[in-house]
């Protein structure tokens, strides 16, 4: 029998108080496991880096506003109604703006500590279902892993909800297990988490639980078995689920008539209220990928599925081992392995046939922690194997980052990292895509954090060769964590390039006016943070603002080029941020001796109607521009 089963006595499961000596075990693996996350999640908290522009500074704002207005039931973007998303990750950073002000660290608290709570969680229901060791090893995973560093960099609510699906199955199989004290407590625990999901994320909080237990109670052959549908307590847990969701579905549809459209057919200019786009547009159109407006990519299949052995890793090296391991329903362990397993697959499968997104698969995280703790703790050929390779991985990354160090010794670093970055628009749609804008004179900008990130995997390679497991685990979570801070560390050098913050302030310190913002909201979205204004949107009546926009009642803050034109010829100020691109569009609008530079970052320009600087820093900033626009002359 494998070693994790053989120590599952006198484990969390027991009915009896454990001795002080196991009590102590558990505390130890409880603490260094908080101890690694909240180095990790708490300390990469603090600003900068500032938040970006996109989804990080959009839900921060709604969440300000709805503090401002009092109004916790329909999200908005300068005013107009965002009905894309449940409430409840805004509703969080609202709360933490109440306790400790608005903050951008203060709006990424709330998910800062759901992944630690999610770490935590999954170590627990390792120990659990297979022993103390198995419990420390998945909370290890879980809390230093690069898939959950990676997609808590923006406020996105699926830590979360990964929290909340982890915490239904959990409740689900401590429901059913025949030496549970409390089966009745855990069904309430499972009908908790879907209600809470379904206001973090919408109805896949309830379709993956549901799905996966579906998958296993098929599985056991117990689907059937009207002793299992009486220990869920199906009725009641219904009621508890529609009692914490409810609400804020009825009031949202509610106040955004008309009440119930079905129709599947989705156009520019149409509106159905909240009920249609939410469910319809947002959850059926979505999953079917014809939903309007279409202002999301698709990962493609194969890169959906790979992807985990870099969103889990340095743990996916042990990946192999996970296949020796018995999934047969005949113990604690063999149940939750098989649970596991059946939540996974549902996950992937399920969005194998939808539109995916690398994120999409954050809710599986705890199950393959749980898989790769059993496995771990049960040690064996595959498990050495695999920490061989981590040293073989580790040592030649170092090697390249110390090389990297060396090749770009001759390089300054002028200005701000974007004038050293490439272009690759197409990448985008991933999420590591802007790593295919460095060059070798970017690290110029990105010497200190390469330099961390080489001394982590240094620690890891020489952490883990020739290691028992425990001292390879623990040089695996330094590395991590270290590695992580010097990730930290280079998203303060690209600041200027994400996030529009500097911009926000000289705007912050420039006389009264009138804001306009070229193009989209989410292009300059940290600029309504920084600065808690509204604006005009210059030709942004697309993407998330577009539907909304038609919703009665909803504020007029779209204009074309002809009002631009009207507007900045005005003897009012008026100030517009836009990309250094769209400098050549701007000026054929207005005219080059109407736009007056504030300032420059990043690639993004404010200016204004009435000068605020000399004229001889407008006629080099325009010249810079007449001779980028020139064409090049014949060879």
């Amino acid at each position: 029998m494998e070693h994790s089963d053989v120590e599952r006595a006198g484990t969390g499961g027991q009915k009896t108080g454990q001795p002080v000596g196991d009590r102590l075990t558990f505390l130890r693996s409880d603490f260094i496991v908080l101890f690694f996350a909240a180095v990790i999640y708490l300390g990469c908290i603090v600003s900068p880096p500032s938040l970006m522009d996109d989804s990080d500074a959009v839900l921060a704002q709604i969440g300000r506003t709805m503090l401002q207005t009092g109004d916790w039931v329909i999200a908005r973007l300068d005013g107009v109604p965002y009905l894309e998303k449940p409430p409840m990750g805004c509703w969080l950073m609202a709360v933490s703006y109440r306790i400790f002000g608005v903050h951008d660290w203060a709006a990424r608290l709330p998910l800062a500590l759901a992944a630690i709570l999610l770490a935590w969680a999954t170590c627990r229901y390792g120990r659990w279902a297979f022993s103390a060791r198995a419990g420390f090893y998945a909370g290890l995973v879980m809390a230093t892993c690069i898939g959950l560093f990676l997609f808590t960099r923006i406020q996105i609510p699926d830590a979360l909800l990964t929290l909340s699906i982890c915490l239904s199955f959990w409740g689900f199989q401590r429901a059913l297990e025949p030496e549970e004290p409390h089966p009745r407590f855990w069904s309430v625990v499972l009908a908790a988490s879907m209600g809470i999901g379904l206001l973090l994320k919408g109805l896949i909080a309830a379709v993956f639980p549901v799905g996966g237990i579906l998958v296993y109670l098929v599985a056991t052959r117990q689907l059937f078995s009207r002793k299992v549908w009486q220990k869920l307590h199906v009725f009641t847990g219904a009621l508890i689920l529609l009692a914490i969701a409810a609400p804020w579905h009825v009031l949202a549809t509610l106040r955004m008539p008309p009440y119930f459209v079905f129709t599947m057919h989705a156009g520019p200019g149409q509106y159905h209220g909240f009920f249609w786009f939410y469910f319809m547009n947002e959850h059926v159109l979505r999953f079917l990928n014809l939903r309007y407006p279409r202002d999301y990519d698709t990962v493609p299949r194969l890169y959906f599925w790979l992807f985990h052995l870099l969103w889990l890793f340095p743990w996916s090296v042990y990946f192999p081992a996970i296949a020796k391991l018995s999934f047969k329903p005949v113990d604690r362990a063999g149940r939750t392995r098989l649970l596991a397993l059946c939540w996974t697959g549902f996950i992937l499968i399920f969005f194998t046939f939808s539109t995916t997104q690398e994120y999409y698969s954050m809710p599986c995280y705890p199950a393959l922690a749980l898989l790769l703790g059993s496995a771990i703790a049960g040690e064996g050929k595959w498990i050495k194997r695999g920490t061989r390779v981590l040293t073989v991985i580790t040592g030649c990354a170092a090697i390249a980052a110390i090389a990297i160090l060396f090749l770009s010794r001759g390089y300054s670093a002028p200005g701000d990292i974007s004038s050293a970055l490439s272009r690759n628009p197409k990448a985008y749609k991933l999420s590591l895509g802007h790593m295919e804008d460095l060059t070798l004179a970017s690290f110029a900008y990105l010497r200190l954090p390469l330099a961390m990130a080489a001394l982590a995997l240094v620690i890891g390679c020489l952490g883990t060769f020739k290691a028992n497991m425990r001292r390879a685990t623990l040089a695996a979570a330094i590395m991590m964590a270290l590695f992580f801070h010097a990730a930290r560390v280079a998203m303060v050098a690209f600041d200027p390039y994400l996030s529009s913050r500097p911009l926000a302030e000289a705007l912050l310190k420039s006389p009264d006016g009138t804001l306009i913002v070229d193009r989209h909201y989410y292009f300059f979205s940290s600029i309504f943070f920084y600065t808690n204004r509204s604006a005009l949107l210059l030709n942004g009546r697309f993407m998330n603002l577009e539907y909304g926009s038609y919703a009665p009642g909803a504020p007029n803050v779209f204009i074309n080029d002809a009002q631009f034109h009207d507007l900045w010829l005005r003897p009012e100020r008026y100030y517009i941020v836009a990309n250094e691109s769209a400098m050549p569009r701007l000026e054929g609008l207005v005219g080059g001796q109407e736009l007056s530079l504030i300032t420059e970052s990043g690639g993004k320009v404010l200016l204004t109607n009435h000068a605020l600087t000399p004229p001889t820093q407008q006629a080099a900033f325009h010249a810079r521009f007449l001779s980028q626009a020139a064409p090049s002359a014949p060879d």
